[in-house]
Formats: structure tokens, sequence, C-alpha cells
């Protein structure tokens, strides 16, 4: 069985995960996509409830930034030859008082290892948001820290705030994201996406 069998397979066993049903106020719908030959992957945190509507990742005003952030198109962005996307949470956690829940803790340890394997030609790896970083950079910097210092955690892996319109201030307050980071973003992205395997 080749990779792009085993990527497949195990993309249609997560979509028909219900593990955490009972727990999700819209019911199960486990978003993620990707083929062997992906260069890039992109770990967010969960789907919100358009993402969960339409059961398209980042399909939201938050997708619409990070294809900035990335210098993407659309087209590229959801070319799953290219780029694979998985949540940290692969439902829709609910809503809390300030904004979506945390991601489920149950899908990471059940499938993030066994997704990753059948991505052998895995390139980079963003981790989007505090969530996805503390799962695989684990150590206690904060978000802002592991973002400023986004060189300590390459060539694996590049640490990035979420895109959310919620963390407009954060943007507004550290400026040298847009002037420091965002540029070397693009380059390591396109680099990885580029790479003859």
């Amino acid at each position: 069985m080749t990779h792009a069998d085993h990527t497949r397979i195990l993309i249609r066993e997560i979509t028909q995960c219900r593990l955490c049903e009972p727990g999700l106020p819209l019911g199960a719908n486990p978003v993620v996509r990707g083929t062997s030959s992906a260069r890039l992957l992109i770990i967010g945190q969960a789907p919100g409830t358009r993402v969960h509507k339409t059961s398209t990742p980042w399909n939201d005003p938050s997708g619409d930034r990070l294809r900035d952030w990335l210098g993407l198109s659309r087209e590229r962005f959801y070319d799953e030859q290219q780029i694979a996307i998985m949540p940290m949470g692969f439902c829709y956690p609910g809503r809390g008082k300030s904004g979506d829940l945390p991601p489920r803790k149950e899908c990471a340890p059940i499938w993030h290892q066994r997704f990753i394997q059948t991505l052998p030609n895995l390139q980079l790896t963003l981790l989007i948001g505090q969530y996805s970083q503390a799962y695989y950079l684990g150590d206690k910097r904060s978000l802002t820290e592991r973002v400023r210092h986004f060189r300590d955690y390459l060539p694996a892996y590049f640490a990035l705030p979420h895109p959310s319109p919620r963390n407009n201030l954060w943007l507004r307050r550290h400026p040298w994201f847009e002037t420091e980071v965002l540029p070397e973003l693009k380059q390591r992205s396109l680099q990885a996406l580029n790479r003859k395997n």
C-alpha cells in the first residue's frame, strides 16, 4: 500500500470519527485535508461555525488573513497535493465567554502522529496559535515569545499567532511581526512548496 493510499484511508477514518460527538454542540464534522505529496502542513486550533458548515478549513476571515500572510491564492492554498491542513481539534468545540472554546484534547493524541506519518514529503509545519505550539514545541514561552523567536524552531516548525480578527490588537502592539516575521514566513513557505522531492 502506498503513502497516498494510507493518507486517503486515514482521512476517511478521521472524518468518520464520532468519539466526542456527545459533547459537541453542532455534532461531529471532522475537518482535515491533504495528500501524501503535501510539502506544507498547517496546524491550527479547531473549526469555527463557518468551517463546520462548509467542511472547508480556513474558509473564513481568519483564512483570508492567513492566505495574505503566506502570499497564496485560494487555489494554491487549497491544493491538497501541496498543502495539508489539520487542526488540533477536528470539530467545532462550541462557544465560550470570550469566543470559541479550546480545541478538544482527544483528537491530537489519537490522530496527529498517524496523519503526519502519511506525509513523507513534508518540509515545513506552521503552528498557528497557542494550542498547537504548546503541543508540538513543549516549551514554557508565551505565544509572543515563540513568534518573536520563530527561528529557534526552524527548519521543522514555524510559530505564528492566530490570524483571527480577534487578534488585531496583538498585531497592532507587535509591529515587528509584519516587518520581520511575515517576509520570512512567505519565503520559507514558498521554498517548502517549490522544493522538488
